[in-house]
């Protein structure tokens, strides 16, 4: 069944704006929401960085809407207690949760004072990751020594149906990587040629038949111009490529880069429009290239106009 999504952008609005705005996305007809899990934001501009945990208790009990968050266990989290925390919700809300994995950005991770591994060995890292948050919620006792150490380790409360583990991946390579040990991929919007590499390489890795979700970018006003300057001033700083994002380490240097970014420039990687059937049809674009889930993040700061338009005039186009 197809699933329309609204992002819960941590980085740019407080827990509690939030809160009130995933109520007004399920009313609105949204079906499903993902949550951000940052330390940091990507700018000052954005400002904000709630902890998705605690928000996700409240967001799943005040609303009828199935949940995800984007998660780097290894570093800033042990997986143990990621384990116990999916399991929590899991157990709290059967079978509305899910949890992607991914090798985690220098932003968040690299607050612990540790070395930030090379992306071979941070993936290495989530696989063991992985594995442990299995055992544990099959009720094991583990005991691990590796990239990550665990002693002894059991959870006592585990959910009867556990969620989901989906691979979070940008490039091809992550994603056929993935495919034969995730429950499924999410990945995020780009030019149509890269998204479909993105695809078709989780496919040949071992994903082919698993459900695939896309975090679609865009951005939604009364006016193009209106919109393209609203992604620019929320976003231009994230629409590098993964091994820069992977890479900076802190709000100010992807501000830095973010000089060198134009209004068209952040367009081009952004889905611009004031346009709904526009809006429309690139989603339906996706729905035919296998996604099951969109996840819609309007990246400018106006959010109830984006859930009531989009709740009005695009989700029933998707769903009907």
């Amino acid at each position: 069944m197809i699933k329309i999504g609204y992002q819960a952008s941590h980085e740019q609005f407080k827990p509690s704006v939030l809160l009130e705005y995933v109520k007004l996305a399920e009313k609105a007809g949204f079906t499903a929401a993902n949550s951000s899990d940052h330390f940091h934001p990507w700018s000052n501009t954005q400002g904000e960085s709630g902890f998705a945990w605690a928000w996700l208790g409240a967001a799943m009990q005040a609303t009828n809407l199935s949940f995800g968050v984007v998660n780097a266990p290894g570093q800033r989290y042990h997986p143990a207690i990621i384990a116990q925390a999916a399991a929590t919700l899991a157990e709290m809300f059967p079978e509305r949760f899910w949890i992607a994995v991914g090798s985690g950005e220098a932003l968040n991770e690299c607050i612990t004072g540790d070395k930030f591994p090379i992306k071979a060995d941070r993936n290495a890292r989530l696989k063991e990751c992985v594995d442990i948050m299995r055992a544990l919620w099959a009720g094991e006792t583990v005991t691990h020594r590796g990239l990550v150490t665990v002693e002894e380790a059991k959870l006592y409360t585990r959910p009867a149906v556990n969620p989901l583990i989906i691979g979070a991946a940008v490039t091809a390579k992550t994603a056929e990587w993935m495919g034969s040990w995730v429950d499924g991929l999410i990945t995020i919007s780009q030019p149509k040629e890269e998204q479909q590499k993105v695809v078709d390489a989780f496919r040949r890795g071992g994903g082919e038949g698993k459900p695939m979700y896309l975090k679609v970018q865009l951005s939604y006003d009364k006016t193009d111009e209106k919109a393209k300057m609203g992604a620019y001033e929320q976003w231009r700083v994230n629409v590098f490529q993964s091994n820069l994002l992977g890479e900076l380490r802190t709000p100010e240097q992807f501000e830095a880069a973010g000089k060198f970014v134009t209004p068209d420039e952040a367009a081009r990687m952004i889905r611009v429009s004031s346009d709904l059937d526009q809006q429309a049809a690139w989603l339906m674009e996706d729905l035919d290239m296998g996604f099951e889930q969109l996840v819609l993040h309007n990246i400018n700061l106006d959010q109830e106009q984006f859930i009531e338009a989009f709740g009005a005039k695009v989700i029933p186009q998707l769903l009907k």
